[in-house]
């Protein structure tokens, strides 16, 4: 009995919800964006919540978006395998919903189930084995017929419960995952989040680890972790806060395997242990094992409170543009030995990583930018969130991947001056007509357009909140690539955040940055869709 024939019978809605997320699956599985899409206009026909309907699309993904290994070695070459977005764009989604119109409230997540068909088996899309987002260029995937089923790399597991303070559980749970002891460290991690009073503390650990993953170099590699084990944590802190932890299995599965997954990179980190060590502790670094936190770092994350002025901002933000690594770690050590908050800096932080944004023309030279950006956020976010005891030495990762990052896109030459100036066609138009434009000019991939006009109502109008949303909506409506969403949700998240004078660069780059980066296929086909099923005109 097909689903419909059910409804025309009286089918309780239970039973109605139950085919419906079973026909999901099944379009899911058989890589059918357009089926996928269809089911999931159903449900929320049906008016299944949200929150459900994310919970499901979790289940149904979790096991097939694991790799083993994010990178491989083939015939002596070393070849990146990329990491999941179906979650990432799950957590994009409930954030951005909250700044859609009423109307356009599902919106977000279609998008996300657009994609989940293409995200599934990433490790056989990269030998060709499988179909979707990363074999786009040999064809269609909207177009695959009885594809191979997807790979379950890394079963699920039972919690492994250990005994002791949850210091040392905790220590154990990250000495199996600098490890790779993959399938132990993921059920000693199961085994510490049954305890709700520790809950917190478990949690801000993996962030903690993902965020202290990070290369130590960029330029002329393909193999990098950009902070993704960072952005998987978080994405599973939010979506299990989100759906309540005694729901959220199916979260923890497809979020914190991954943390061991290899390769690790944690040369960064220990710099910035180093570099604490000797500039914050004062004691000069010999061949012996160190370890824990020194009164020195917890006083600067409990009594730093002074904002970061003009002037000293300025010189940081020439560091990390212009100056190099060893200028940029000096200049935030002086910040913290004067009493300027640690929360401050990471502002500074972003608008830094928001300018390399902002100076990249090339839509296929987004990747590192981006993610720099994405790692800026996320800090900023495990600061907001946390109360973690290391998190100091993150302000030095994080200032050295802007760093990288800007080493990177000057070797690869795509540097280019910005000035962002107001559209000189501006004056005299309302606000409405500037909110079009802006939009018209994200979703016809019009980059400098979109800066101009942005910044024409920046200048034009105070009111900040139409613009995040309209900025927020053109997102929204970008599909084939969660960073589609994910990016422009840290940003303007950041604006409303960020204590800085000059952010209202975060606007620009957020505008900017949803307008450029590289698009796949037709990247409106699925809001269109999303719009023609609800008879949506602003989206046909």
């Amino acid at each position: 009995m097909d689903t419909q024939t059910e409804i025309a019978r009286g089918a309780s809605p239970a039973s109605e919800a139950a085919a419906l997320y079973a026909k999901l699956e099944d379009r899911i599985l058989m890589r059918d964006q357009v089926g996928a899409s269809e089911t999931y206009y159903d449900l929320v026909r049906a008016g299944r919540p949200m929150k459900e309907i994310i919970a499901e699309g979790v289940r149904i993904h979790a096991p097939y978006t694991h790799v083993p290994y994010h990178e491989r070695m083939d015939d002596g070459y070393p070849n990146f395998v990329n990491n999941d977005h179906c979650l990432l764009s799950a957590r994009a989604t409930i954030n951005l919903a909250r700044l859609m119109p009423q109307d356009l409230t599902m919106l977000p997540m279609a998008q996300t189930i657009w994609y989940i068909p293409t995200g599934l088996d990433i490790w056989n899309q990269k030998i060709n084995k499988a179909p979707g987002h990363y074999t786009r260029h040999r064809g269609d995937p909207t177009k695959v017929e009885a594809p191979p089923a997807p790979v379950v790399f890394w079963p699920d597991q039972q919690p492994l419960r250990q005994e002791g303070p949850l210091k040392e559980r905790l220590n154990t749970w990250m000495t199996l995952v600098h490890r790779g002891q993959v399938i132990e460290a993921y059920r000693v991690f199961l085994g510490l989040m049954e305890n709700t009073a520790e809950r917190k503390d478990v949690l801000a650990e993996m962030c903690f680890a993902g965020l202290i993953d990070v290369q130590d170099r960029l330029l002329w590699n393909r193999s990098y972790t950009t902070g993704h084990k960072a952005y998987r944590a978080r994405s599973t802190v939010e979506l299990g806060n989100l759906l309540g932890w005694e729901n959220a299995h199916n979260v923890l599965y497809a979020g914190a395997l991954d943390v061991a997954v290899g390769p690790r990179w944690y040369s960064s980190y220990e710099m910035a242990c180093n570099w604490v060590k000797m500039t914050i502790e004062g004691e000069a670094l010999h061949a012996v094992p160190y370890g824990g936190v020194s009164e020195a770092e917890v006083a600067m994350l409990r009594d730093n409170k002074e904002p970061v002025n003009q002037e000293e901002a300025a010189v940081l933000m020439r560091a990390l543009l212009r100056e190099g690594e060893v200028p940029t770690l000096e200049a935030i050590t002086k910040l913290l030995k004067a009493g300027k908050d640690p929360r401050r800096i990471i502002d500074l932080l972003q608008l830094a990583a928001a300018q390399v944004v902002l100076e990249t023309s090339d839509p296929n030279n987004f990747n590192m930018p981006h993610h720099c950006y994405e790692y800026q956020n996320t800090l900023a976010w495990f600061f907001d969130t946390f109360d973690h005891p290391r998190r100091l030495r993150l302000l030095f990762v994080a200032a050295s991947f802007v760093n990288q990052v800007v080493d990177h896109q000057r070797g690869i030459g795509d540097v280019r001056n910005f000035v962002p100036q107001a559209a000189p066609g501006a004056t005299g138009l309302s606000q409405a007509q500037v909110l079009e434009r802006v939009d018209a000019a994200i979703c016809a991939l019009a980059g400098d357009e979109c800066i101009a006009w942005t910044q024409a109502y920046c200048e034009g109008f105070s009111d900040r909140a139409p613009i995040v949303q309209r900025i927020a909506l053109a997102a929204s409506k970008l599909g084939n690539d969660p960073h589609n969403q994910e990016i422009a949700q840290c940003m303007l998240m950041d604006f409303g955040t960020n204590q800085q004078p000059d952010r209202d660069k975060l606007l620009l780059a957020a505008a900017y940055h949803t307008a450029m980066h590289r698009k796949y296929g037709d990247p409106l086909e699925a809001a269109r869709r999303f719009g023609q099923a609800f008879q949506i005109a602003t989206l046909q």
